[in-house]
């Protein structure tokens, strides 16, 4: 059964009150260890018309990746993406559905390597990624703390 996870208020991808944001849901599916969201993204986030930003495509990717970290944990083991490769398979369009699913490939308590892709409905494939991602620097987990108390389950 999948759990639903927590969200930010502001965040490009995730945030529950970014007008201008993506506002995913994301959910744990342990029995998979996969972190999923599936969105239909509005024509605005286009590059071509009804073919997603490749920007936005990568946001997407960076977000299932680091959210992976909260199969095994909670707000205090995000990490920050210190590299990411995108292989784009094929467009990606707006106004569809799409899936975004993210593992962690390895961790250890100050990095850990993961991967995510996008997939449409019938389960192809459009873009993927791997990554590195590490503990943030001070500054950034500072400001992570300041929204900790606004991280929460949208119902």
């Amino acid at each position: 059964m999948a759990e639903k996870q927590p969200s930010s208020r502001s965040c490009f991808v995730c945030g529950r009150e970014n007008g201008a944001g993506l506002r995913t849901q994301w959910e744990n599916d342990r029995a998979a260890g996969e972190v999923r969201s599936s969105v239909v993204l509005a024509e605005q986030f286009h590059g071509y018309p009804g073919i997603a930003h490749g920007g936005v495509v990568a946001a997407l990717l960076d977000e299932a990746m680091v959210r992976s970290l909260l199969l095994a944990g909670g707000f205090e083991d995000l990490m920050v993406t210190a590299r990411m490769e995108v292989a784009y398979r094929r467009a990606t369009p707006t106004a569809a559905p799409i899936t975004i699913v993210g593992r962690v490939v390895k961790r250890s308590s100050s990095r850990a390597t993961a991967q995510a892709e996008i997939r449409l409905a019938d389960g192809t494939v459009t873009a993927e990624a791997e990554g590195l991602l590490t503990r943030p620097p001070p500054d950034v987990a500072t400001a992570w703390a300041a929204e900790r108390p606004f991280w929460s389950v949208d119902e």
